[in-house]
């Protein structure tokens, strides 16, 4: 019937776009260092940090939005639900 999209599905491919910005910058950075100084590990240890937070959001709006449509569902089924009983409790007044 009513199509609510939220902004949730935006959100999560910034994150997953963030994700593999992440992990190819990281795996970049690992591929060309031939010696590991000191702003270099400063950068990794970054890295992993900024795919950390982007992983959380990530899984934290993807269980928001499968809530959502949990919650959605019930209050349909619900509706469903009182149509037929009001339904089959009209049929047995005739």
């Amino acid at each position: 019937m009513f199509n609510n999209k939220s902004d949730n599905g935006l959100i999560m491919f910034v994150n997953l776009l963030g994700v593999g910005v992440a992990y190819g910058m990281l795996g970049i950075s690992l591929w060309l260092s031939t010696e590991v100084p000191l702003s270099t590990k400063g950068f990794w240890g970054m890295a992993v940090l900024m795919l950390t937070l982007a992983l959380v959001n990530f899984v934290k709006y993807r269980f928001d939005d499968k809530m959502s449509e949990d919650r959605i569902q019930r209050i349909q089924d619900a509706k469903n639900e009182k149509l037929l009983s009001e339904y089959v409790g009209s049929d047995s007044e005739i």
